[in-house]
């Protein structure tokens, strides 16, 4: 049985279709990342999931119960971390997370080991005492997953968990999320593609409100991701790098060409072809090269040939 099925789900606000006809399905134990531009359905699909928003239409199932239609008992078992999650400044981290564990039913021996345990896993432990009022976007992040884990939840649902933390924040969430995989199923959704990269298992693309598309990390490279070939130059250079790129667009092989700083990037339709004229072509119009590399297709490549770079299908 499937962690989460999603059927046919829709959510109207008023003229406004945010969710129109979506189906998922996630399997228990998976780490599940949801992508998809600003205004594509995702907050509105975790709302609805975790029994905050019901929908217009559609059903949706989580642990067993159907939340679309107002079922309470998956309440029990799963957890949350919205994108901005909210506290009360006046109390300290121990003080919250004992709070939330009040109201899960954990005794007061239980409660104890499980605040500690908590705190220390999100890298509050040393501020267990201070006052929430004081704390940066970041601690207040990491707070929020700590009592989304409270219950030890069946299924978690994280908004954008890792979007407010530091370079060294965000590699320390990101590995406890990792160290979640077969312990609960994790629902990610997040605008930073490396992170889903890295920790996601499956991974679904949404626009407007409908699935692009949802498979493995491995089988969305397989089947999305094209060539691409980047050719470097001393940035003094990059304006004759330009002018020879703009040469190539008429060329059948060649899908698209773009050029960022001193690097020019060329999508290809016949790797094979590029890569007997690409070097050739360059060194025989005098360009000096400080790079020439195929580039491993990554999951922002294929998210944006899926939605495009305005968001657009």
């Amino acid at each position: 049985m499937s962690a989460i099925r999603v059927e046919g789900l829709t959510k109207t606000y008023g003229q406004v279709r945010a969710l129109d006809g979506l189906d998922l399905a996630v399997e228990p134990g998976a780490i599940f990342g949801f992508l998809g531009p600003n205004g594509s359905g995702k907050t509105t699909t975790i709302r609805i999931l975790t029994g905050l928003a019901r929908p217009t239409g559609g059903r949706a199932m989580v642990a067993g119960s159907d939340v679309a239609a107002g079922g309470r008992t998956a309440s029990r078992v799963i957890g949350h971390l919205p994108e901005e999650p909210a506290f009360y400044p006046w109390m300290t981290p121990r003080d919250f997370i004992d709070h939330v564990a009040r109201l899960f039913g954990l005794d007061a021996a239980e409660r104890g080991t499980r605040v500690a345990e908590l705190l220390d896993q999100v890298g509050l432990g040393s501020v267990a005492t201070r006052r929430i009022g004081g704390f940066s976007r970041g601690m207040r992040q990491r707070l929020g997953l700590a009592q989304a884990l409270v219950n030890r939840p069946e299924v978690l649902f994280l908004d954008e968990p890792v979007s407010a933390l530091d370079p060294a924040g965000r590699k320390e969430v990101l590995g406890l999320i990792e160290r979640l995989r077969g312990q609960c199923t994790v629902f990610m959704s997040s605008h930073i593609l490396a992170d889903v990269e890295r920790v996601c298992d499956t991974i679904a693309i949404l626009a407007r409100g409908r699935l692009l598309t949802q498979a493995s990390h491995d089988e969305l490279l397989q089947r999305y991701a094209v060539p691409i070939f980047e050719l470097e130059t001393d940035p003094a250079a990059a304006g004759s790098l330009t002018g020879w790129g703009a040469s190539l667009r008429s060329l059948p092989w060649v899908e698209s060409i773009a050029m960022e700083g001193p690097v020019l990037r060329i999508v290809v339709r016949d790797v094979d072809v590029a890569k007997r004229e690409l070097l050739p072509g360059a060194l025989a119009a005098g360009l000096t090269l400080t790079r020439y590399q195929l580039v491993r297709p990554s999951l922002e490549d294929v998210f944006l040939r899926l939605v495009g770079a305005d968001g657009e299908r």
